[in-house]
């Protein structure tokens, strides 16, 4: 039933015990997502540990260390699926030192749910997840309103943490935002309707994920197409088969379309468009096919097949916000490896312009040591020219990562300015 529905991904982000473990737990739960011995080892789990009714949260806390902090530590990926959608859920951590976990989580969401916790408030955490959410170009916002029922239900409450929230969220680059208050603990709000808040007129959670619009969260407008492999099969039934499968990253592609090679610069057009399903008219973001062309051209893994009159950005100077995820601090003038979409080069630091204050946004530009968990506007210089869009436009061709060549480590996330 679900083969055919849209995929959303969402992530989870908010301060330490604002209960998002719980949330995702109590999703799961309500939508009739777990299986019966999952809930039967969460329940033989929480009466082991004193605990009263079953503790939700402990579906999503995978590593032994989290079950019994308490805490989330490391990004957890979850799945399920409704009659309207399919979602994969990236449970990422609160606290200030696994900024780098959110940014891996939500580097690919759809949608971030920001829990703030009713009696709290907007806290400086709030304020930085709502900002990362933003650098990272997420389109939709929900903010949850949690623990609801430990203020008594209060629409005051609910109604001061929105104008709160609202105050600096005229600085968020996001498409929409929801403010939903909830008990995910009591299941309020989360998949049924709350009795106890009948002041709020608005949408449960996930009927909210169900159908917030995400189709055009895509960039269908600029045709990218890295290739990946070229496909020959040896055989005589396809002895002169030369395909190009890949993932599209943006634009919509037909058979017929005239088309450009980069870096190379030949043209051709499209006389085919497969997949393991069949043939196709025409492809676009996020589909995985293997394109044919008319023409035979020298094309390899990290080529890019693009639309005549309209090009990326083809240059060895990179403008760069990159998060830092290791535990030796950027390198001036440091060497590293360089992924962007199929293609691989080397890079080195130029220039660090400045450390961003992810409390304020603020930029900081006497102190441009680049640590763990910061992020900061750097400049780099490439071994080869690589094909890059601004990810303002499409978060593909404009995301790279940086690896440690010595320790095959991914040190940085970056997003082209």
């Amino acid at each position: 039933m679900t083969n055919h529905t849209e995929l959303l991904r969402f992530t989870t982000a908010g301060s330490v015990d604002d209960g998002k473990s719980t949330l995702i737990g109590r999703l799961l739960y309500d939508s009739k997502s777990i299986f019966e011995d999952q809930y039967e080892a969460i329940s033989a789990t929480s009466a082991k540990r004193g605990e009263e009714g079953v503790n939700l949260a402990l579906l999503t806390d995978g590593l032994k260390a989290e079950r019994e902090q308490g805490i989330t530590i490391d990004v957890a990926y979850r799945y399920f699926a409704t009659p309207k959608r399919k979602f994969i859920i990236a449970d990422t951590p609160g606290h200030i030192q696994y900024t780098r976990n959110m940014v891996t989580g939500a580097s690919t969401a759809n949608v971030a749910l920001i829990l703030v916790d009713a009696r709290q408030g907007v806290v400086e955490q709030t304020r930085r997840h709502a900002f990362i959410a933003s650098l990272l170009q997420i389109p939709h916002l929900i903010v949850c309103i949690n623990k609801m029922d430990l203020v008594g239900f209060d629409e005051a409450a609910y109604t001061a943490i929105k104008e709160d929230f609202q105050g600096f969220s005229h600085r968020l680059d996001v498409q929409d935002i929801d403010f939903i208050p909830m008990s995910a603990l009591l299941g309020d709000n989360v998949v049924e309707r709350s009795t106890n808040m009948d002041w709020y007129g608005g949408s449960t959670l996930l009927y909210t994920l169900e159908n917030v619009h995400i189709g055009s969260d895509n960039n269908f407008i600029d045709c990218r197409f890295p290739v990946q492999t070229v496909i020959r099969p040896y055989s005589d039934a396809y002895h002169d088969y030369r395909g190009y499968a890949g993932r599209v990253a943006g634009g919509v592609f037909k058979k017929g379309d005239k088309v450009t090679v980069l870096p190379s610069g030949f043209t051709s057009t499209i006389a085919k468009i497969d997949t393991y399903d069949g043939e196709l008219e025409e492809a676009y973001p996020p589909m995985s096919v293997t394109l044919l062309l008319e023409d035979d051209i020298d094309i390899s893994r990290g080529d890019m097949i693009v639309r005549e009159n309209n090009q990326p950005d083809n240059g060895q100077d990179l403008e760069v916000m990159l998060c830092w995820f290791n535990e030796r601090p950027l390198q001036p003038n440091g060497k590293y490896a360089i992924m962007h979409t199929t293609k691989e080069a080397r890079c080195m630091i130029k220039e660090v312009r400045y450390r961003l204050d992810i409390n304020t946004l603020h930029r900081d530009e006497e102190q441009k040591e680049i640590k763990m968990n910061d992020i900061g506007r750097v400049l780099l210089r490439t071994t080869a020219p690589l094909l890059t869009d601004p990810y303002r436009k499409n978060r593909i061709t404009g995301s790279i990562i940086l690896v440690d060549e010595q320790t095959n480590e991914t040190v940085a996330a970056g997003m082209v300015i």
